[in-house]
Order: structure tokens, then sequence, then C-alpha cells
């Protein structure tokens, strides 16, 4: 064991130095010889030891080399290194103050962010590391609407560790997802596990926008609806949040427990999943618009749309809307 490289010595220079306070007088060939070295690592450790000041050149020995008295030597080395540690701490102390100063500096800037009530989230990896911040933060309350249908593995993926920390806490969580996540097996099996572990989950035929709400104070909504990955807003207390969690709770009323089956509607025969088409339709929305609002596919979505016009003697999907509209089916009426 190196017991002196705490001054900077390394092994071998430790071996040498060893070896020559026990006969000062012994050259290369002597030390090699006696450490059973290559000639070349014996030369390589002393000039280390010349540079540390612990050897001298000397033309009076045969060896050529003088060893330093190790009192002195040794002592020198301590007060080099006690030198270099009080540089050291001093240069950890003035890393801990420039670090408050950012963290400061940080906390004033997202106290300005929280004043104009809204922040900027730009792309996933943001908006997840914010997401992982809020739910480490949340103490009572989580709501939110998961649009898109079938959840992809990697959405899974990383919602799982945040709902299940915030579940063990204790922390109420209610979840609505669109009806068709029932299609997506794997989606279905998450649900599943989220019920199991105390969530209550419903179901809506339509969702207006992606959101999560944290303890009725802080809300994450995307910047851009039809593209949730190129980021979001995070909104923080007042009439917000306030306006979200209202929205929430009208559509969690209307919205079906998790694994019932969708009613339908005792006048008109029609889903809660063909009102929300027949809504869509008579806002004039396409085909492709109407599958991704309600996570289905464009084929699905065509054929409820082609059942409705039937239903309806229309000749078009917007006249479909409309004459749905006067006979009261967008309100189940």
């Amino acid at each position: 064991m190196a017991l002196l490289g705490i001054l900077g010595v390394s092994a071998d220079g430790e071996s040498v130095y060893r070896a020559m306070l026990g006969a000062p007088d012994r050259g290369v060939a002597e030390l090699a010889d006696d450490l059973h070295w290559a000639p070349e690592r014996v030369r390589d450790a002393l000039d280390e030891l010349a540079r540390l000041s612990l050897t001298r050149r000397s033309d009076q020995r045969p060896s050529g080399l003088l060893l330093v008295d190790p009192e002195v030597g040794l002592e020198q080395l301590l007060a080099r290194r006690q030198s270099e540690l009080a540089q050291r701490q001093h240069e950890i102390t003035s890393s801990k103050v420039a670090i408050r100063e950012l963290v400061a500096e940080y906390s004033d800037t997202v106290q300005v962010g929280r004043r104009l009530d809204v922040e900027q989230l730009d792309g996933v990896d943001v908006v997840r590391v914010k997401l992982e911040e809020l739910a480490h933060n949340c103490t009572s309350e989580v709501l939110e609407f998961i649009t898109g249908g079938g959840q992809s593995e990697a959405n899974r993926e990383a919602s799982r560790p945040l709902d299940e920390r915030l579940l063990e806490r204790g922390v109420s969580m209610r979840s609505v997802y669109l009806e068709s996540v029932v299609n997506h097996p794997r989606t279905v099996s998450y649900l599943e596990w989220l019920n199991d572990l105390g969530a209550c989950v419903r179901l809506a035929p339509a969702l207006p926008l992606r959101m999560i709400v944290f303890d009725r104070e802080a809300a994450i909504i995307p910047t851009d609806p039809e593209n949730t990955a190129s980021g979001a807003l995070l909104l923080h207390g007042g009439a917000f949040v306030t306006a979200l969690c209202a929205l929430f709770e009208q559509t969690w009323q209307e919205a079906s427990p998790f694994g019932s089956t969708p009613q339908r509607h005792s006048s008109t025969g029609l889903t809660p999943q063909m009102r929300a088409v027949l809504s869509l339709l008579a806002g004039g929305h396409t085909d492709e618009v109407v599958a991704r609002k309600l996570g289905i596919s464009v084929r699905t979505s065509r054929r409820i749309t082609a059942e409705l016009m039937t239903a309806l003697g229309a000749r078009s999907r917007f006249q479909a809307g409309v004459i749905a509209g006067e006979r009261g089916w967008l309100h189940g009426t």
C-alpha cells in the first residue's frame, strides 16, 4: 500500500524511496536487482523522486544520487500538499457561493414566470421533467384528461413511476381517457393497474384537450392540441386553473366508469361515441380530425359516419350534423 500517495508519491516512487532509505548509496542497477524491476522502471521512479525534491544529483557518490533527509524532504512535500488542499478548499467555498447565486437567480426567474401565470415548456423532454417536479410536490389531488386513445409504450412507461408514487402517497387521482382505449389491450392493462392502486378512471367519447392539474393550483396543457409533442403551457393558479377544473368536473360527471359498457340513448339509439361523431360533423370536421379527436382509426370514423348518414337520410356529413341537431340528437333528447 502506498502510504505516501497522499503526498503525491506514486507506488513505484515510494518503493524506490524506501529501498534507498535502507542503502542510500545504491545506484540504478542495484535498486533494479533489489526490486526485481527493469532498470527503465527504476529510472522513471528516480526521476519522479527528483521532481518531488526527495533526491538530488551528486558528483561525489558512486551512484550519482543523494537522498534528501526524509524529515526535510517529506516536510516540504507535506507543506506543498497542505497549500494545494487549502487552495482547493478555497475553490470549493467559492463554488458554493456561485451555486447559491445561480439558485437564487433561477428562483427569481421562476417566480417572475409564476407572477405572469404562464410558463412555456418546449419539447417532450422539458414537459416530462416539469411533470416529475409537479408530481413530486403534489400533496392532495390530480385531475387529468388523456387524449389520443391507446397510449404508446413511451407514454405509459413515463407515466407509470409518477402515478405509482402519487398513489402510494395517498394523492387522489381522477383520470378521463377516451372510450376508444378499450380497443388497445396494453392501455387497458395499464388502466386496470391504475384502478388496483386506487385511481379513479372514467371514459368519455371525446375530450376537449389533453391536460393534467395538480392540487388545483397548477395545470399543464399542450401548446398545440393537435400536436402534443410540440410542447406545453404550465398555468399557475387563478382563473385559468379554476376554469380547467370546472371543465374537468363537468366532463367527469358525463363520463362512464372504466369497465362499464357505454349505454345507447333510449330514444335515439346512439352511443356516446356516435353522438360525439355527430357533434364533430356538425362542426364541419373531416374524417381525419374526427378520428384523431376520438382516438380511433380513419376507417372506423368513416364507418360510423356512413351509418349515421344512412340513419338520418343525409347526403353529406355536414347535413347529417345539422339534421341531428334539429332532432335533438346531439343533446340526447
